[in-house]
C-alpha cells in the first residue's frame, strides 16, 4: 500500500479532499496487478469484495485478465431475450453477468482495470467516470495511440447491442473507434468502475451470438492501432505509470491477497449461477 500525499496538485480535488480529512489507513491506496489469468465469475466476485473494501474507506485499482476468455453482460442487460444461450453453450463460451452495469462485452486479448474507491474520492458519477477515462487516456498516450475522450452524451440503452458498437459520451476513443469499454456501480458510500483497454482481437463473438442483427463492431484494438503487438504487462506498466503521474501514487504491485480471495469466494455462488447470469438482477 501507498500513503496519498495532500501536497499532490495533479490529483483529483476530491482526492485531496479525502486525503487531508481522512486518517490512516483509509488514506491508502493500492495499486495492484494480477496478472494471473482467472474464469469471469471469479474476476466479478473479486470485484465485488473490493467494492465491500471500499465501502469501509479503502481505494483500490485492480488490473488483470481472463482465462477462460469470456462473455460479459451488463447488470440490467435483457440477456436471454437478446443472445442465443444454445448457440453460447454449443460454441462452450463461458459467460458471466458483471456487478456493473453496460451491455456485453467478449473478454479475450485485453487487459481489464477495476476501480473501487469511496465516492467521496473521485465526485459524481461523471466526474468520476471522466477522470478514470481520462487516467486511461494517458496511459494510452504513453503507448504511442493518439487516444481522445468521446464527447459528452446520452448513455446507450442497455438493449443496444454490444458495448464496442457504440461510445458513450467520454469513453476513451481512437480515431473514432472505441478502444475501452467500462461501466460503473455504486452501492452504499463507495463505487467499483471496470473495464476493458482492447489489445488485441475483436468483439465479433458478441454479434455472433446476438439475435437477429448486431450493430456494427467500432472496437480499435491497440496492436491494431500501433500496428504491433501490446502485451498484458506493457498495457499494465503504462497505466500504473499513468496513475504515478496523475495522481502522484508511487506504483505498488502486488497480487490479489489472500483475504480478498477468501471474500471473493463468498460472491462466487451468485456469479457461476445461470440464474443470475440469465436472469437475476437482484442486489446481493
Amino acid at each position: 500500500m501507498v500513503r496519498v500525499s495532500p501536497s499532490v496538485t495533479r490529483m483529483p480535488e476530491a482526492i485531496l479532499r479525502s486525503a487531508q480529512d481522512d486518517r490512516a489507513p483509509r488514506t491508502a491506496f493500492s495499486v495492484g496487478t494480477d496478472p494471473l489469468p482467472r474464469p469471469g465469475w471469479l474476476n466479478m466476485a473479486i470485484d465485488t469484495a473490493l467494492l465491500e473494501r471500499a465501502e469501509a474507506g479503502e481505494r483500490w485499482l485492480r488490473l488483470y485478465a481472463w482465462d477462460p476468455p469470456c462473455l460479459s453482460f451488463g447488470r440490467h442487460e435483457p440477456a436471454a431475450r437478446r443472445y442465443d444461450a444454445e448457440r453460447i453453450e454449443t460454441l462452450g463460451l463461458a459467460v458471466v453477468r458483471r456487478p456493473t452495469g453496460g451491455r456485453a462485452v467478449w473478454h479475450a486479448q485485453e487487459l481489464t482495470y477495476a476501480v473501487a474507491v469511496p465516492i467521496a474520492t473521485l465526485g459524481s458519477l461523471q466526474e468520476s467516470y471522466r477522470e478514470i477515462h481520462l487516467l486511461l487516456r494517458d496511459a494510452l498516450r504513453s503507448l504511442g495511440a493518439s487516444a481522445e475522450l468521446a464527447p459528452p452524451g446520452r448513455p446507450n440503452p442497455v438493449d443496444a447491442g454490444a458495448c464496442f458498437a457504440s461510445p458513450t459520451g467520454g469513453e476513451v476513443m481512437i480515431a473514432g473507434r472505441k478502444v475501452v469499454g467500462s461501466a460503473q456501480l455504486r452501492q452504499g458510500t463507495a463505487l467499483l468502475q471496470h473495464g476493458s483497454v482492447l489489445l488485441d482481437g475483436d468483439q465479433a463473438t458478441v454479434a455472433a451470438v446476438s439475435r437477429g442483427a448486431a450493430p456494427a463492431d467500432l472496437s480499435a484494438p491497440l496492436s491494431q492501432v500501433l500496428g504491433r503487438p501490446v502485451g498484458w504487462a506493457e498495457a499494465a506498466g503504462a497505466i500504473v505509470a499513468a496513475v504515478e503521474a496523475r495522481w502522484g501514487l508511487p506504483s505498488a504491485r502486488a497480487h490479489t491477497p489472500d483475504a480478498i480471495l477468501e471474500r471473493a469466494a463468498l460472491h462466487a455462488e451468485r456469479f457461476r449461477s445461470p440464474d443470475w447470469t440469465w436472469q437475476g438482477t437482484s442486489p446481493r
